[in-house]
Order: C-alpha cells, then sequence, then structure tokens
C-alpha cells in the first residue's frame, strides 16, 4: 500500500510517547529513495511517499542515525517543543507510525546475545519482534507423515529447522502417504488469539506466543499439485484436509519421484512459513498480498500447481468447523461488490462448492446471460440460465438459483443479505398468488415507462414474438403490482402461455420486468437449447430485490432518466423496503376472525440443515424458507 502525503501541508500530530523502557526504531528493511522536494520510504508491507519541502532529504539525514539506534525518544528530548524543528520531526515520525514503519521495543541494543536464525525476519514482520522471538524460542515442532522420510516431510523438518525451532519427526500410518501434518507447541503462559480467523487484510491465526495450544498445519499433494490449510488445531487441519483431497482430487503415481520437482520446496516452505506466523502470533501469510479477491475474517488455503507453475491463495471454509475461528460467519453483504466477491470465492473453479455462472459463448444481446451446469449425485446434469439487465447481475440470480436448487429439500431462497432474500421470496410468493380478478391496470400507467418500451419492443419487434401484457393490482389494499406476458396466438383466440411474469411496487416496473423474462426466456430458448435435449432452466429473476444492493455507494450522473439501468436501479431501491412490508401483509396467513392485527414479522424458523446451507451463512448469504429468515 502506498500514499503520498505533502508533509508541509498536512502536519500530523506525533504519535504517543512510548511506554516507558521502551523506543522506537524503524523497522529494518525499510529503504529510504530522497526525492527532489520529499521521501520515498518502502517497508515490506507498506510504503509511503512525503512531499512539500526540498529540505525532506536532509531532515531525514538528521533524523535517519536515532530512528535506527533508538536514539529517536533522546532526540525529541533535546528539541524545543513547539519549535518548527520539532514539529517537523513529529510529522514524518507521525507517518512512519502510520504506515507501519516503525516498530517499538526495549531500550537499549536492539539484539541480545547471539542472534536467532529468524531475526532478521521476525524483526523486518513483527509489531512486537521481543515478544515474537520469545514466542519462537518457547516453540517445539513436529513433523507427522504417512510415510519415514519422504520428501515433503523432510523439506518441511528443513525449512522450521532453519527458523530455529527444535524438530521432531513421527510415522503416523493413519496418514496418507502424500499428506505431512506439522504442528507447533508452545510452553510459556500468554493469552490465546482464535484459530481460524485467516485470510484477507491484516488477518492472523493460531495462538498467541507462548499460550501453550498446539497449532497444525496441513500439506499435501493432489491431481494437479499441492496445497496448505490455513493452521488450526489438529483435528481441524486434518478434517480440512481431508476433504481438500476429496475436493481436488487425488494425486498420480506415489512416490517422490511422481511430483513435481518445483512444488517441493514450495509447499514446504509455504507450510512452514504459515505454522511460525501462527506460533509467533503473526498475521497469516495470506493477508500479506492485500489481495481484494480474499474475505477478511474467513480461512484461506494455498493451492499450487506445476503446469505451468502457480501458487496462490483461496478463500475455502471447509465441511468440519471444529474450531471457533472457522464457525465464523461473515456480515451480510452491504454492496453488490461484496457479493460478487463472495460469489467469486463460492464458485471457485479449483476448490469452490458451487458451479461458477459464467457468460460461456452465450449472445449477450439483447439482454445478458449467465449459465452454469447442475451436477448431482443420482440425477442427470442440468443447464441453468440467469438474465437481468446487467450481467453482473444476471450472474448474482444464478447463483442465487443454483444454490436453491442445490440445497438440502425444497423452498428455500437464497440471497446476498436478508432483504435480497426476503425480496426475492416475497415476489415468488406473490406472483404465485391467486389470480387477479380485478380489471387490468390501464396502459397508460406504465407503457410510457423508458425500461417498459424498451423490453417491449426488443420481445414483439427485434425477437418478433406475438405477445400481450396485462397488469393488476395484486390487491385492492396492497400497493403492489403483478404483470404477466403471455403469447398471443395467431387468429386471436384464448391467451396463451406464460412468458414472463413480475411483481413489483409500481405498474411500469411490474411491466418492465415481466417484458425482461420474457425476453430473456425467448432469447435462451435460441441461445441456450440445453444438454442432451433437455432445455435449459432460466432461474428466476430477482427483479426490485437487487436493486438496493446494485445502487449501494453508487452515484448517478443528473442527467440520467428512468431509461439509464443506474438511475432505474435508485428508484427500485427507493421503494424497496416499503414495498416489502406491502408484499408481506399480502402473503402472510390470513389471521382468524376477531384476532388483533399484528405488525411483527413471525419468527424466523431453525435454520436449514445441510452443509450447502451452512457454507452459504458463513459467506454472508440468507438462507430462507418461503419468506422467513432462516439464519
Amino acid at each position: 500500500m502506498s500514499a503520498v502525503t505533502p508533509a508541509a501541508a498536512r502536519p500530523a500530530a506525533a504519535p504517543p510517547a512510548p511506554v516507558p523502557g521502551t523506543v522506537r526504531r524503524l523497522r529494518p528493511g525499510v529503504a529510504v529513495t530522497p526525492l527532489r522536494g520529499g521521501l520515498h520510504l518502502r517497508g515490506r508491507r507498506r510504503n509511503v511517499t512525503l512531499e512539500g519541502s526540498p529540505a525532506l532529504p536532509a531532515l531525514w539525514d538528521f533524523l535517519a542515525g536515532p530512528l535506527r539506534a533508538g536514539g529517536l525518544e533522546a532526540l525529541l528530548e533535546d528539541m524545543e517543543p513547539g519549535s518548527a524543528a520539532r514539529r517537523a520531526v513529529e510529522t514524518i515520525v507521525a507517518q512512519l507510525d502510520a504506515h507501519d514503519l516503525l516498530v517499538t521495543g526495549p531500550a537499549g541494543p536492539s539484539r541480545s546475545g547471539a542472534p536467532g536464525p529468524a531475526d532478521d525476519w521476525i524483526e523486518v514482520t513483527a509489531d512486537d519482534p521481543a515478544r515474537a522471538a520469545a514466542a519462537l524460542a518457547a516453540t517445539r515442532a513436529e513433523v507427522v507423515s504417512g510415510a519415514p522420510g519422504t520428501g515433503l516431510a523432510r523439506a518441511v523438518g528443513r525449512a522450521l529447522a532453519a527458523a530455529g525451532l527444535p524438530v521432531a519427526h513421527t510415522t503416523d500410518p493413519a496418514l496418507p502417504e502424500d499428506r505431512v501434518h506439522l504442528y507447533a507447541d508452545t510452553a510459556a503462559p500468554g493469552p490465546v488469539r482464535a484459530a481460524g480467523a485467516v485470510g484477507g487484510r491484516g488477518g492472523g491465526v493460531g495462538a498467541a506466543p507462548g499460550s501453550g495450544a498446539r497449532i497444525g498445519v496441513a500439506v499435501g499433494w493432489c491431481r494437479a499439485g499441492g496445497y496448505a490449510t490455513a493452521p488450526g488445531s489438529p483435528a481441524q487441519v486434518r478434517a480440512e484436509a481431508a476433504a481438500l483431497e476429496t475436493r481436488l482430487g487425488p494425486p498420480g503415481p506415489t512416490g517422490d519421484t511422481g511430483r513435481p520437482a518445483a512444488l517441493l520446496p514450495l509447499l514446504a516452505g509455504a507450510a512452514a512459513h504459515r505454522l511460525l506466523c501462527a506460533a509467533a502470533g503473526l498475521a497469516d501469510p495470506s493477508a500479506e498480498g492485500e489481495d481484494d479477491r480474499l474475505l477478511p475474517g474467513l480461512p484461506a488455503v494455498l493451492l499450487a500447481e506445476a503446469g505451468p507453475l502457480w501458487a496462490d491463495y483461496r478463500t475455502w471454509v471447509g465441511p468440519g468447523r471444529l474450531d471457533s475461528g472457522r464457525r465464523a460467519e461473515l456480515a451480510p453483504a452491504g454492496t453488490l461488490g461484496d457479493a460478487v466477491r463472495r460469489v467469486a470465492a463460492l464458485v471457485d473453479r479449483r476448490c469452490g462448492a458451487l458451479p461458477e455462472p459464467l457468460p460461456a459463448d452465450l449472445r449477450q444481446v439483447p439482454v445478458p446471460l449467465a449459465t452454469c451446469a447442475l451436477r448431482a449425485a443420482g440425477q442427470p446434469e442440468r443447464v441453468l440460465l440467469g438474465a437481468a439487465v446487467r450481467l453482473d447481475l444476471a450472474r448474482l440470480d444464478l447463483f442465487c438459483g443454483a444454490a436453491e436448487l442445490l440445497l438440502d429439500g425444497t423452498g428455500f431462497t437464497v440471497g446476498a443479505n436478508p432483504e435480497h432474500a426476503r425480496g426475492r421470496a416475497l415476489r415468488a410468493a406473490a406472483l404465485r398468488g391467486p389470480a387477479a380478478g380485478s380489471r387490468p391496470v390501464d396502459s397508460d400507467a406504465w407503457a410510457g415507462h423508458p425500461q417498459v418500451r424498451h423490453w417491449w419492443a426488443t420481445l414483439t419487434g427485434r425477437l418478433a414474438v406475438p405477445a400481450g401484457l396485462e397488469v393488476h393490482r395484486v390487491a385492492p389494499d396492497v400497493e403492489a403490482y403483478r404483470a404477466v406476458v403471455r403469447s398471443a396466438p395467431a387468429g386471436g383466440g384464448a391467451p396463451g402461455v406464460v412468458l414472463g411474469g413480475a411483481v413489483e411496487a409500481t405498474p411500469a416496473d411490474a411491466a418492465a420486468f415481466a417484458a425482461l423474462t420474457a425476453v430473456a426466456r425467448a432469447h435462451a430458448a435460441a441461445a441456450a437449447p440445453g444438454a442432451v435435449g433437455r432445455p435449459a432452466v432460466l432461474a428466476r429473476c430477482s427483479g426490485g430485490a437487487v436493486a438496493p444492493l446494485a445502487a449501494a455507494g453508487v452515484r448517478t450522473a443528473a442527467w440520467e432518466d428512468r431509461g439509464w439501468t443506474g438511475t432505474w436501479l435508485a428508484e427500485l431501491a427507493g421503494r424497496e423496503g416499503t414495498f416489502q412490508e406491502a408484499l408481506h401483509r399480502y402473503t402472510a396467513p390470513a389471521l382468524p376472525a376477531g384476532a388483533p392485527p399484528t405488525r411483527q414479522r413471525p419468527r424466523p424458523r431453525t435454520a436449514p440443515g445441510g452443509e450447502l446451507a451452512s457454507l452459504l451463512r458463513a459467506f454472508g448469504f440468507s438462507v430462507l424458507h418461503g419468506h422467513r429468515e432462516a439464519r
């Protein structure tokens, strides 16, 4: 991470003085480059550029020695309080502290006694190097393998020994030959941090230094390469390793000669690195790269492949969540970007639990389409399609539809957050309601809306589908409207089959989404015929339920009208809360005669069982049964 700070124009208050007996030093490994009118400082994780005065390089020459030697506090004491020189020094120190380029430690020499093998790494990495070094000094390591002397076990042992840990090698015949467990045991007393909260920026895992806990990491081979789990308890890493091997596939020929040579040091070093960080109370290595694809608060697994050589962290939550940290659940998504990132983690092509919704080779005009194949044990493959006003919304609809079909049981609705799921469920319930007996809403109330004009012209003009559209109010006392598009048989006669339907807060919104659904159905029939003669199934459209997600944090231009998707979604988002209340009254069971009215929603039902439902909730998704929350 980098930042540009005009030092002269942006004075900053100095950080609080350290605890007596400690001093602040420049973090080892920080490189400094003088600029024409400033400085650029680069650390292991972060960097900062200070600009605003040609005197900054000279000021740094004056400050660098005390900063590196631990003499900053003495230097500040000798400077006159409030002087321009002291303010300048305090401004630089404040920026260094804000960008993690300072470290606090005991006064005196930065090291006492003989240096340890990992001291340089600890000083560059740890917020409290002395504490982390003491933790590693009290740690003992054990490497457990299924067969004695495997190449992976030897490489892991060498990596741990290089960090100064005593290493014991043990054989466990119950372990697969292609897997190694490495454990760290700490002895000194200390507070315990919850194991399992790994991944994302700033995340850490495991026991605090010297907590007395036994922390483990599993590393092994799989079909395409290898993996290294997040640190956890011995039972946790054993369960995750078994699940990963099932998901990724078994490795090829057994024995060291059948393994990619380039991956051996990579996997061994990565596993040892994760274990050392957990034992020392440092952030997990998955947090180092500030990878926005990783979800903070959830564990990340390292996956590696040899052809071509590739290694990366992936957010992955296994089926057996034994540690308390592994049972954490993300807060519901607040924006569409949050939801899309979580979908991407759940559908990862290597370790994801659900099929990935992709545009594939489908035509994206006149309506964006995404597709995925559903494969379930004992069932034929099904092709599912999603359609919406934008491709990202189509992919989200398709993901939710695929999850609903794969859940254990029927009647479930999945959404990115409670409001999204509730809106999808309420619309589906209202659309299944009794046919409207009232007269249709006059077309003057909806036909002029630019979204209706666009989708209706696309259906009847561009796609040449003969159809008719009617809009009815769902009930006299409910501000909600049901629109239905039906085919129009040649020569008149009775209305044909339903091509699309929608329930929304206004006649125009309902008509627009009903026409969009009809366009999607007609376009999908031609673009995706399905597998082995079976037609592709169109996932239900979320309609306006997704609007609050799509509009959150998005600014629209003043000249954009309702014909622009962004402005239309923003209008829908503003009506969604009131609309859901109205639909709830319409779909709620009728009260017995004489019963007092209630404005309270029904109490949540028990959360649905099944591993997939639990996984969805861990990623912040909502799973409903009917239109009731089931979290």
